[in-house]
Protein backbone atom coordinates (compact mmCIF):
# COMPACT_ATOMS: atom_id res chain seq x y z
CA UNK A 1 0.00 0.00 0.00
CA UNK A 2 1.08 3.54 -0.60
CA UNK A 3 0.82 6.87 1.28
CA UNK A 4 1.66 5.69 4.80
CA UNK A 5 -1.31 2.57 4.54
CA UNK A 6 -3.86 4.27 3.02
CA UNK A 7 -5.00 2.35 0.34
CA UNK A 8 -6.09 4.07 -3.45
CA UNK A 9 -8.53 2.66 -5.14
CA UNK A 10 -6.57 1.04 -7.92
CA UNK A 11 -5.36 -1.28 -4.73
CA UNK A 12 -8.81 -1.73 -3.89
CA UNK A 13 -10.29 -4.32 -6.11
CA UNK A 14 -7.95 -7.52 -7.13
CA UNK A 15 -7.04 -7.35 -10.78
CA UNK A 16 -9.02 -11.10 -12.32
CA UNK A 17 -5.81 -12.77 -12.32
CA UNK A 18 -5.64 -12.60 -8.52
CA UNK A 19 -9.01 -13.83 -7.95
CA UNK A 20 -10.43 -17.49 -7.32
CA UNK A 21 -10.34 -19.50 -10.20
CA UNK A 22 -13.99 -18.62 -10.34
CA UNK A 23 -13.56 -15.57 -10.95
CA UNK A 24 -14.72 -14.79 -7.49
CA UNK A 25 -13.44 -11.85 -5.21
CA UNK A 26 -13.21 -12.34 -2.23
CA UNK A 27 -12.00 -9.83 0.24
CA UNK A 28 -12.02 -8.46 4.08
CA UNK A 29 -12.55 -5.74 5.85
CA UNK A 30 -10.59 -5.05 9.06
CA UNK A 31 -12.11 -1.81 10.82
CA UNK A 32 -10.25 -0.87 13.94
CA UNK A 33 -11.41 2.50 14.24
CA UNK A 34 -15.08 3.78 16.77
CA UNK A 35 -17.78 4.29 13.86
CA UNK A 36 -18.21 7.73 14.91
CA UNK A 37 -15.93 10.71 15.38
CA UNK A 38 -13.56 9.69 12.37
CA UNK A 39 -14.68 8.62 8.91
CA UNK A 40 -12.90 5.07 8.18
CA UNK A 41 -15.33 3.26 9.08
CA UNK A 42 -17.65 5.01 7.42
CA UNK A 43 -15.25 5.00 4.12
CA UNK A 44 -15.08 1.15 4.26
CA UNK A 45 -18.35 0.46 4.64
CA UNK A 46 -18.80 2.51 1.19
CA UNK A 47 -16.49 0.48 -0.36
CA UNK A 48 -17.76 -2.76 1.05
CA UNK A 49 -21.37 -1.74 0.08
CA UNK A 50 -20.03 -0.60 -3.53
CA UNK A 51 -18.50 -4.32 -4.31
CA UNK A 52 -21.24 -5.90 -3.47
CA UNK A 53 -23.44 -4.09 -5.01
CA UNK A 54 -21.26 -3.91 -8.38
CA UNK A 55 -20.30 -7.56 -8.22
CA UNK A 56 -23.42 -9.65 -6.70
CA UNK A 57 -20.82 -13.10 -6.72
CA UNK A 58 -17.98 -11.28 -4.83
CA UNK A 59 -17.57 -12.56 -1.37
CA UNK A 60 -17.14 -9.53 0.83
CA UNK A 61 -16.30 -9.81 4.90
CA UNK A 62 -16.23 -7.37 6.95
CA UNK A 63 -14.22 -7.62 10.25
CA UNK A 64 -15.06 -5.33 13.49
CA UNK A 65 -12.68 -5.43 15.95
CA UNK A 66 -11.29 -3.08 19.14
CA UNK A 67 -13.30 0.32 19.01
CA UNK A 68 -15.27 -0.61 15.75
CA UNK A 69 -17.51 -3.05 17.21
CA UNK A 70 -19.67 -0.81 18.89
CA UNK A 71 -20.17 0.00 14.87
CA UNK A 72 -22.52 -3.87 15.22
CA UNK A 73 -24.36 -1.93 18.38
CA UNK A 74 -28.61 -1.95 16.98
CA UNK A 75 -30.65 0.73 17.71
CA UNK A 76 -28.25 3.95 16.61
CA UNK A 77 -29.96 7.01 16.33
CA UNK A 78 -27.79 9.68 14.31
CA UNK A 79 -28.56 13.43 13.59
CA UNK A 80 -30.79 13.88 10.33
CA UNK A 81 -28.62 13.96 7.58
CA UNK A 82 -26.10 12.29 9.19
CA UNK A 83 -24.34 8.63 8.36
CA UNK A 84 -25.91 5.63 10.63
CA UNK A 85 -23.05 2.94 10.39
CA UNK A 86 -26.14 0.46 11.56
CA UNK A 87 -27.84 1.31 8.02
CA UNK A 88 -24.59 0.90 6.32
CA UNK A 89 -23.90 -2.51 7.87
CA UNK A 90 -27.21 -3.71 6.75
CA UNK A 91 -26.67 -2.74 3.27
CA UNK A 92 -23.65 -5.16 3.15
CA UNK A 93 -25.71 -7.82 5.24
CA UNK A 94 -28.64 -7.75 2.05
CA UNK A 95 -25.65 -7.59 -0.19
CA UNK A 96 -25.35 -11.14 1.16
CA UNK A 97 -21.98 -10.38 2.70
CA UNK A 98 -20.83 -10.88 5.93
CA UNK A 99 -20.20 -8.94 9.12
CA UNK A 100 -18.24 -10.39 12.34
CA UNK A 101 -17.21 -9.01 15.15
CA UNK A 102 -14.35 -9.91 17.52
CA UNK A 103 -16.11 -11.65 20.70
CA UNK A 104 -13.06 -10.60 23.12
CA UNK A 105 -13.30 -6.85 21.72
CA UNK A 106 -17.09 -6.86 22.58
CA UNK A 107 -16.44 -8.42 26.02
CA UNK A 108 -13.98 -5.85 27.04
CA UNK A 109 -16.46 -3.01 26.09
CA UNK A 110 -19.41 -4.32 28.17
CA UNK A 111 -21.70 -5.33 24.84
CA UNK A 112 -23.72 -8.41 24.57
CA UNK A 113 -25.18 -10.26 22.12
CA UNK A 114 -28.47 -9.29 22.77
CA UNK A 115 -27.35 -5.16 21.59
CA UNK A 116 -26.02 -6.30 18.75
CA UNK A 117 -27.29 -5.47 15.05
CA UNK A 118 -29.58 -8.73 13.25
CA UNK A 119 -26.70 -10.50 11.05
CA UNK A 120 -23.87 -9.62 12.66
CA UNK A 121 -22.01 -12.52 13.63
CA UNK A 122 -19.65 -13.21 17.17
CA UNK A 123 -16.21 -14.52 15.85
CA UNK A 124 -12.47 -15.03 17.50
CA UNK A 125 -9.03 -13.99 16.08
CA UNK A 126 -8.65 -17.69 14.67
CA UNK A 127 -11.65 -17.16 12.26
CA UNK A 128 -10.71 -14.12 11.28
CA UNK A 129 -6.59 -15.56 10.88
CA UNK A 130 -8.39 -18.29 8.27
CA UNK A 131 -10.39 -15.51 6.66
CA UNK A 132 -7.39 -13.59 6.14
CA UNK A 133 -5.70 -16.67 4.60
CA UNK A 134 -8.35 -16.76 2.21
CA UNK A 135 -8.91 -13.87 1.30
CA UNK A 136 -7.45 -12.20 -1.93
CA UNK A 137 -7.40 -8.52 -0.63
CA UNK A 138 -7.11 -7.83 2.75
CA UNK A 139 -8.35 -3.99 3.45
CA UNK A 140 -7.71 -2.62 6.92
CA UNK A 141 -9.52 0.93 8.17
Amino acid sequence: MRNGGACSAFEAVAPRSARTGDGTLKALFILNDPPYGGERCYNALRLAHALVKNDPKAEVTVYLMADAVTAAKASQKTPDGYYNIERMLKRVLVGNGQVLFCGTCMDARGLSDAEIVAGVRRSTMDELASRTLEADKVLVF
